[in-house]
C-alpha cells in the first residue's frame, strides 16, 4: 500500500519566487531566508518521495470570485505554471498523478468530504514557490505532484478542524491505494501577514512560533483555533495556516501511532511583508 512518509510545511510568499526568478537569492536581504532552506534541500534529496500531495491556495488564477471551490483536487496529467499578470514563472510544468488523485477523490468523497475534481488547471506561486524552496530550480520537478487547492481567500473558508479531519481522510485514502508509493503531504501558506487595511504589514513572530509549537506537540489544539484568532493575531491572510492542518491531520500520531520526528524547523521575518515559517515532520519508518 501507499504510505505517507513525511509532511512539509512552508510559506509560499510570491516575492520569494520573484527573487529566485530574477537571480536575487544572494542579495543580503534574501540570504538569511534561503539559507534556512538549505537543510531542507539536502533532506529532500535524501528523502525523495514518489508523489507529493501539495495543499495550497489559488491566487485568482485558476479560480476567481466567479467560482470558488472550498476544496479542489487536481486530477490531470500535468499542470502548467500560471500567468499571474507578468507571464508564467520560468519553472517546470508540474506532472500530476491522475491515478492516485482519482483514488483519493473517490475515497474522500465517500467519507463525506465534498471535493471539486479539476481536470485542467494552471498552478500559481502558491504551489511552485514551495517546490523551488525544497527542490531548487531543476529542469523537471523530482516527482509527480497532486495539487490540492483550498479556499482561504473568500469567506466562508473551512475551519481548522474541518481541514484537520480532511487530512485524516486523505491519509486513509492514500493508505488504501494498492501500490507501494512513498507520499509526502505538504501544507503551505502563511504565516502571519496582512495585505490591506490599517493593520497592513502585521507580523506576529511570538504567535507564529507558539502556533508552530502547538502544531508539532498538540495538533488537535492547533485544529481548534477559531478563525477570529487567526485574524486577530496573525492578520487577515494568517488564515492560510488552516491548510497546514490538512497535512498535520495525515500524520501517524493523529491515527494513534508514534509522534513524528522534527527533521527541520525554521522561522524568518520578514520576507516581503510575511512571517515565513517552515517545518518538516517525519513519520517513524
Amino acid at each position: 500500500m501507499a504510505k505517507i512518509t513525511a509532511s512539509v510545511y512552508t510559506s509560499h510568499v510570491p516575492a520569494i519566487g520573484a527573487a529566485i526568478d530574477t537571480g536575487k537569492t544572494t542579495d543580503p536581504y534574501w540570504v538569511p531566508l534561503f539559507k534556512g532552506y538549505e537543510p531542507s534541500k539536502s533532506w529532500m534529496e535524501a528523502s525523495k518521495p514518489d508523489v507529493i500531495f501539495l495543499v495550497y491556495n489559488d491566487h485568482a488564477t485558476a479560480f476567481s470570485l466567479e467560482m470558488i471551490p472550498t476544496f479542489a483536487i487536481g486530477c490531470a496529467a500535468e499542470f502548467k505554471p500560471a500567468d499571474e499578470g507578468y507571464g508564467p514563472r520560468p519553472v517546470p510544468t508540474v506532472i500530476g498523478h491522475p491515478e492516485l488523485a482519482s483514488h483519493i477523490a473517490q475515497s474522500v468523497i465517500q467519507d463525506d468530504f465534498d471535493l471539486t475534481i479539476v481536470n485542467k488547471m494552471d498552478v500559481d506561486h502558491g504551489l511552485t514557490v514551495p517546490l523551488n524552496l525544497l527542490c531548487g530550480s531543476p529542469d523537471a520537478w523530482p516527482c509527480p505532484v497532486i495539487p490540492f487547492a483550498v479556499n482561504v481567500v473568500q469567506y466562508p473558508v473551512p475551519s481548522g478542524q474541518r481541514c484537520f479531519n480532511l487530512g485524516k481522510a486523505i491519509r486513509k485514502a492514500i493508505e488504501s491505494y494498492d501500490e507501494p508509493l512513498k507520499v509526502q503531504i505538504w501544507g503551505t501558506g502563511g504565516m502571519s501577514h496582512q495585505l490591506q487595511g490599517p493593520r497592513a504589514g502585521l507580523i506576529n513572530r511570538e504567535w507564529d512560533n507558539a502556533w508552530l509549537d502547538k502544531l508539532i506537540a498538540d495538533p488537535a489544539a492547533a485544529a481548534a483555533v477559531p478563525h477570529i484568532e487567526y485574524v486577530r493575531e496573525a492578520g487577515s491572510e494568517g488564515i492560510e495556516l488552516v491548510m497546514w492542518l490538512i497535512a498535520r491531520g495525515a500524520m501517524d500520531d493523529v491515527a494513534g501511532g508514534p509522534a513524528p520526528t522534527v527533521a527541520h524547523r525554521f522561522y524568518h521575518v520578514p520576507a516581503s511583508n510575511t512571517g515565513v515559517g517552515h517545518l518538516i515532520l517525519e513519520n517513524k519508518q
